[in-house]
């Protein structure tokens, strides 16, 4: 099937091949989301088992983060070419083959080269979602299906640390990959059982602009980490100086190309443009308070272990529970009144939590995380239809990409923010981590509205 006949697809599924067509989705994608979730609770058992340092074990992360953000935009447009499912169903296989690889491993080196592979495989799934969501629901239901997709992303989330907790109480940490086997079973069945056929376009792949993705990519990803930590300042200036020129070289290359691997042609359009920079920016938000909590939870409120994860545990409850009413609002309301208000309501919770009283109950910490847990929950599916329903159809691809690439860069980036903030700020971190937070969330709301000066999305 070609872009030409794209026209003779049909506009969404009947509900009985939907719901099996979006239930094999979801497996995949919860696969993907879990999979990094479980492994960041067990990485110090992983490290005492394989023999290494506690930081040389963060390459353990590293890895699979690394290689799906590398890899997300040329299999998207590897996708528009061989076809979204078939690329979902190739990235379940890759993302089974490499769990059994991670189980197996019993060195570093190996488990860093296996999770890579299993990074590669999650780009795959992730990086075409998106766009079968295009071909499964009718234009009048997307909103309900990207909500959807959120919600598995929300529960990926909150179930994770739950799983490898309980896995972990039983047996050895190698049974967190293996696990993996009877959930992407289910998952490789109703992909290849159900998933509907997609327009492919023609033409040879453009291996030049994935070797300057994976240089730009890598070397601003690698070279920002590192200058985060303050690690080898000079090498990590090096690396940000050789990922922007790649990067700088990469975006020549794209522009005047009818279908570019870096979609600069959707970049170019107002409403997508503002749609990808309020996912990058919200997200970046997201981590400032995502990762320094549980510290400031831990050490400046004195809440134990498990108190600690059960009061954060409001945050993805609060995105599970809106993200029914969120989809079917997104399919009737503008992204920009949804969105803003959304984005608007997390930076209030965040600021809450910052002027919270110097001995909160744990009531008062829960209820304002659930706050910005219903404004992010609010915010993320009709920013996410704006990227994916205002495109041409022979683009969803592209626009697919976009879609993981601005979550997974703007946690990337707010990492390394965070890490720098912590470095450099001696009195009270976790405050200036929600000023930021509230700050870049507000930012982000800005954003989100000046999309009212553009004319799509």
């Amino acid at each position: 099937m070609t872009a030409a006949h794209a026209s003779a697809v049909p506009e969404g599924l009947a509900p009985g091949p939907r719901q099996r067509a979006m239930f094999g989705v979801a497996l995949a994608v919860l696969l993907s989301v879990l999979d990094y979730a479980v492994v960041n609770v067990a990485l110090p058992r992983i490290a005492i088992s394989i023999h290494c340092t506690d930081s040389a074990a963060i390459w353990v992360i590293n890895a699979y983060q690394l290689i799906t953000v590398i890899a997300l935009l040329p299999v998207a447009a590897l996708g528009d070419r061989v076809g979204h499912a078939r690329m979902c169903r190739a990235g379940l296989g890759l993302f089974l083959v490499a769990s059994v690889l991670c189980a197996l491993s019993r060195t570093l080196p190996e488990l860093a080269l296996a999770r890579a592979l299993q990074g590669f495989g999650g780009a795959c799934i992730l990086g075409v979602n998106a766009a079968l969501l295009r071909y499964i629901y009718p234009p009048a239901m997307l909103g309900r299906g990207i909500a959807l997709n959120g919600l598995v992303i929300g529960l990926g989330v909150a179930l994770g640390p739950t799983i490898a907790a309980a896995v972990l109480a039983v047996t050895t940490w190698p049974w967190l990959f293996l696990i993996n086997l009877p959930l992407g079973g289910a998952a490789l069945y109703f992909t290849l059982s159900a998933l509907p056929d997609t327009p492919r376009i023609p033409g040879g792949f453009d291996y030049v602009s994935t070797l300057l993705i994976a240089c730009a990519f890598g070397g601003l990803i690698v070279g920002g980490d590192r200058f985060a930590h303050a690690s080898a300042v000079g090498l990590s200036v090096a690396l940000l100086a050789f990922g922007a020129a790649a990067l700088a070289v990469l975006v020549l290359r794209q522009l005047g190309r009818p279908d570019p691997m870096l979609p600069v042609d959707l970049l170019a359009r107002g409403g997508f443009r503002a749609a990808f920079v309020t996912g990058f920016t919200a997200f970046v938000a997201s981590n400032f308070f995502i990762i320094p909590m549980p510290f400031t939870l831990m050490n400046v409120l004195h809440r134990g272990p498990v108190a600690t994860g059960l009061l954060i545990t409001p945050w993805p409850v609060a995105i599970v529970l809106v993200s029914p009413y969120v989809g079917r609002l997104a399919d009737r309301h503008s992204p920009l009144i949804l969105s803003t208000l959304g984005l608007c309501l997390t930076g209030t919770g965040f600021l809450l939590l910052r002027l919270m009283p110097p001995e909160p109950s744990n009531l008062d910490i829960a209820w304002r995380i659930f706050i910005a847990g219903a404004g992010f929950g609010l915010f993320q599916p009709p920013n996410n239809k704006a990227m994916i329903g205002t495109v041409p159809r022979a683009r969803v691809g592209g626009a697919s990409g976009m879609v993981s690439v601005a979550r997974l860069l703007g946690q990337t980036v707010g990492g390394m923010a965070v890490a720098l903030t912590l470095g450099l700020v001696r009195h009270a971190p976790g405050q200036a981590c929600l000023d930021f937070a509230a700050g870049c969330a507000y930012l982000a709301a800005l954003f989100s509205l000046s999309r009212g000066l553009a004319r799509e999305g």
